[in-house]
């Protein structure tokens, strides 16, 4: 009886610690991604998005399990990729970031930094995940 009960407040704090990081990644980043379309290519996907960076808001460092590329539609962004120098977009510039490669992109106006991405990633991985 009382192994059972050790076991349901075990995974009772384990659930609560669990949604408690899901909400901190959630609200960590500046950044709203709206996915547009998911294409099965074997064991990898293509994800075309358009990712919204808050006037003045930064994405957070950040990788991805493949490549992404885009093209900025609004506003003026800094992508900061490690080991590059950082770059200036601006409406009508196009990037590419390697697969795995720690970046982080900020808004430098008033107005919310628009892109569409594209992502050539590995199936059933995140489309992002936070880095140091």
């Amino acid at each position: 009886m009382k192994s059972i009960r050790s076991t349901r407040i075990l995974q009772l704090a384990l659930t609560f610690c669990a949604a408690a990081l899901v909400a901190a990644q959630a609200e960590a980043p500046g950044i709203q991604r709206t996915i547009l379309q998911r294409t099965d290519i074997g064991d990898r996907e293509v994800v075309l998005g358009l990712a919204e960076i808050a006037p003045g808001g930064s994405t957070g460092r950040h990788t991805h399990p493949g490549i992404e590329t885009g093209y900025v539609l609004e506003g003026i962004t800094v992508l900061m990729i490690d080991g590059e120098a950082p770059r200036v977009l601006k409406a009508g510039d196009s990037y590419s970031i390697p697969a795995g490669k720690v970046h982080d992109a900020r808004a430098e106006t008033t107005t919310a930094g628009k892109v569409i991405a594209t992502y050539v990633v590995e199936k059933g991985k995140p489309l992002a995940s936070p880095a140091p």
